[in-house]
């Protein structure tokens, strides 16, 4: 369960950083603001939960590389960033690391 709670805590980190990203953008709308402020308190709370059970450190750095990879694939699928072989590959070494720091630890 702590896992799941992480792993669902790390995709709304997509959530707020695009939001945030519309914010920055000077689109400052009710629904702008609250994708934020959710997305927010879900995915800090939801990894500040799974920290009750899980080791500070690979948990973190899996929220943050889950977070990163899934708020990249949200912004190309808004069209607000184009994809590029690069970005596959590095996403792909992202979540390779992920899936390398569960193995270890």
């Amino acid at each position: 369960m702590p896992w799941f709670i992480l792993i669902t805590s790390a995709l709304f980190e997509a959530v707020w950083a695009n939001a945030l990203d519309r914010l920055a953008s000077g689109a400052l709308t009710a629904s702008n603001w609250a994708a934020f402020i959710v997305g927010s308190v879900i995915s800090v709370g939801g990894l500040a939960w799974a920290l009750r059970d899980l080791p500070v450190g690979t948990s973190y750095a899996i929220w943050v590389g889950i977070g990163a990879t899934a708020t990249v694939l949200w912004a190309v699928l808004a069209g607000a960033e184009t994809l590029s072989v690069m970005k596959v590959v590095f996403m792909v070494a992202i979540v390779a690391s992920v899936a390398g720091l569960k193995i270890v630890s």
